[in-house]
């Protein structure tokens, strides 16, 4: 019976702090904070905590597993926003590396030789198409415009 009363204390205790946080703006850090105040009343639900008398089919078990499946729901949720926001921070800084990189290798690029393109196999019959025009002035403009 004391350790129910406990554990139902921590999880309230636990939810009102979620609940600060959240006030305060901090959705992702009140999601987290609700799912680990969630398991300690989850596991008095499912009878973990007075494991002698044992688990019976009863709506509050299946309450209980409910609310552990809603906590490892938030946790997951929680961890797959915070890694999808971590993703596009170094996606960006990755993105601006590679352009600088591919800006010098075509710069040093220029001197090499290119291979023929559009020649024709001889006694083909055909003629060579000449290449297409290169315009890329358009794209030229834009990295002018941002100081590549």
């Amino acid at each position: 019976m004391l350790a129910e009363t406990i554990c139902s204390a921590v999880a309230a205790a636990g939810l009102g702090i979620a609940a600060v946080t959240a006030y305060r703006r901090r959705f992702l850090t009140a999601a987290r904070l609700a799912a680990y105040a969630l398991v300690p009343a989850g596991l008095v639900l499912t009878g973990v905590v007075q494991w002698a008398s044992g688990i019976v089919f009863d709506p509050a078990v299946w309450a209980g597993f409910a609310l552990l499946g809603l906590a490892w729901l938030l946790l997951a949720a929680t961890r797959a926003v915070e890694r999808r926001r971590l993703g596009a921070g170094q996606g960006e800084r990755k993105a601006k590396a590679a352009a600088g990189g591919k800006a010098a290798k075509a710069a040093g690029a220029g001197s090499a030789p290119q291979p023929l393109q559009g020649r024709a196999e001889p006694g083909s019959g055909r003629s060579a198409a000449a290449p297409p025009a290169d315009d890329f002035s358009d794209i030229e403009a834009i990295l002018k415009k941002h100081g590549i």
